[in-house]
């Protein structure tokens, strides 16, 4: 579930909003759905990783992978779509930290017995 509303909302946010929004949407996310530490830490990471590779061969394909050849020369990587798992890779870690910091967070507010 937490999967699927980060997918989604990462998703659509992506083309109006800036890349940083996908931290505050893992974080609300995580805040209302997320229970534990290692499923919602993965949740997020796999939920915007495959969002951003998703935008950026949407944006990459029709040019024939062009400017995505080059900036992985810039980058000095050997294949354009190396450059798509780092984005993916960065995107991933962003949100993942960010839902993490949240579970972290309510569960300081939350009484332990």
């Amino acid at each position: 579930m937490l999967f699927l509303v980060i997918f989604i909302v990462s998703l659509i946010c992506s083309y109006f909003l800036p890349w940083w929004f996908v931290a505050v949407i893992a974080f609300a996310a995580a805040w209302f759905l997320g229970k534990n530490f290692g499923k919602t830490f993965l949740s997020a990471f796999a939920a915007v990783f495959a969002a951003w590779v998703i935008l950026a061969l949407f944006k990459s394909i029709p040019n024939d992978n062009i400017l995505a050849r080059r900036m992985a020369q810039l980058f000095q990587l050997p294949n354009w779509w190396l450059l798509l798992i780092v984005t993916g890779f960065t995107g991933g870690l962003i949100s993942g930290l960010s839902a993490l910091s949240a579970v972290l967070f309510k569960r300081s507010f939350t009484k332990r017995q």
